[in-house]
């Protein structure tokens, strides 16, 4: 089912987004509504020679082979492909760089009644990872008495399984933190009572800041307070001891799309047949929907250009990420014996070559008649024109690739 559906989503919008969004463009906020159209326009165009490409020739062979054309793609967490694909390498870099302590996995949600906020501004997204992040620095810090620093990381995810817009905070946070004086101070159960209550208000000290001298913000406010008693609603999913496994757990929140193509089970041009289990009941639900009310579904959840779906904080912070890290790597060393530990681990993103090679066990750049290693002969990119060809001097290219940004600049 899944291999049959592969490539579902770039037909539904290759052969109705131009239609879709002519008459619906205005349901999006206009702040961001470029960005939109860019996105999906790169998606339906990704991995075809519209974006670029590289290609490679067996020069001066005699069997004359046909050359190979390297499409670029267009990295967007949009598309299913790249989503996936930056998933992946965000895991493995966690991986690397996740502190070697045992985790927890949380979730903060956004009750009905604001999520039509997060919609029309997307960026006060970005200002509830740093509150989350600030409930735990805070908790930690009354419980010690004394100055402690957390580690959190924090993930934007916006859909939920049926596809509706539920804005929430999926967060990874150590069990312990380090004191002042730099030494490990394990931390374990956070109580669910205050999780819930500081979530609660610290999200609508946000809404109060942000509609000052609102009386219906207030009162809705004051709403929420008396129907939500027991706070807003937080997971406190699961304890990681495995700190590699915490990283990729988180990981397959980050770019995910929001369906999986093999949960389409049909699409005749005008419905989409799609399924989901329902959290609550655990029971599968099927679901019948117009293709354009399944394309808002599926494009709502597109983020402005340049919006941060991943927080640091504390410990991972930019600013205290490598001296912590050098305690934690010391600490772990201490209580296992583990030199490997200590020593630092980097690994290399897979290139084009790596994964067709792991994928199909052939090397896409060996001519299948002299099995020789074949020639960069040409790149271009479709906003930049010709960036390298190899008959040509360099200089030329680069001219011709100066005057091609010199243009861009003028017409925008």
């Amino acid at each position: 089912m899944e291999k049959g559906n592969s490539g579902v989503i770039k037909r539904i919008l290759k052969d109705h987004f131009d239609g879709f969004w002519k008459i619906h463009s205005d349901l999006f906020p206009a702040s961001y509504r470029e960005d939109i159209k860019e996105t999906v326009e790169k998606a339906i165009r990704c991995g075809s020679s519209d974006l670029g490409y590289a290609r490679y020739e067996c020069l001066g062979c005699e069997g004359d082979p046909n050359p190979v054309f390297v499409c670029f793609t267009c990295k967007s967490r949009f598309c299913h492909k790249c989503g996936k694909k930056y998933t992946d390498d965000w895991s493995d870099k966690q991986q690397e760089m996740i502190f070697n302590v045992p985790h927890r996995h949380m979730v903060f949600t956004v009750p009905r009644e604001l999520r039509n906020v997060f919609f029309q501004d997307r960026k006060k997204l970005n200002e509830l990872s740093k509150e989350v992040a600030d409930v735990f620095q805070f908790y930690y810090q009354r419980r010690s008495k004394k100055p402690l620093q957390v580690g959190v990381i924090t993930v934007i995810h916006t859909f939920g399984r049926d596809l509706k817009f539920n804005p929430h905070i999926h967060a990874l946070v150590t069990e312990g933190a380090l004191d002042q004086n730099k030494k490990w101070v394990p931390t374990g159960f956070i109580s669910y009572e205050y999780l819930r209550k500081a979530w609660q208000k610290v999200l609508l000290d946000l809404l109060k800041s942000w509609f000052p001298k609102n009386e219906a913000v207030t009162r809705l406010i004051n709403d929420l307070y008396n129907r939500y008693q027991k706070g807003f609603y937080v997971n406190a999913e699961r304890k990681m001891k495995d700190a590699k496994k915490a990283a990729k757990y988180i990981g397959r929140y980050l770019a995910r799309p929001a369906i999986a193509e093999y949960r389409i089970l049909k699409y005749d041009g005008e419905t989409v047949h799609f399924w989901y289990e329902d959290h609550q009941t655990e029971k599968r639900v099927d679901e019948t929907l117009s293709v354009y009310r399944f394309l808002y579904k599926i494009i709502q959840h597109i983020q402005p250009k340049h919006f941060r779906m991943v927080g640091r904080f504390g410990l991972y912070s930019r600013r205290s990420y490598k001296k912590a890290n050098q305690v934690l790597s010391l600490h772990a060393f201490m209580r296992t014996k583990q030199l490997s530990l200590l020593l630092e681990r980097k690994k290399k993103k897979k290139t084009y070559r790596q994964r067709m090679i792991e994928a199909f066990d052939k090397d896409p750049f060996i001519c299948p008649h002299c099995h020789r290693e074949m020639d960069l002969v040409e790149i271009w990119h479709a906003e930049y024109g010709l960036l390298y060809h190899y008959m040509e001097d360099m200089e030329s290219v680069k001219r011709v690739r100066r005057i091609n940004l010199d243009q861009k600049e003028k017409a925008g």
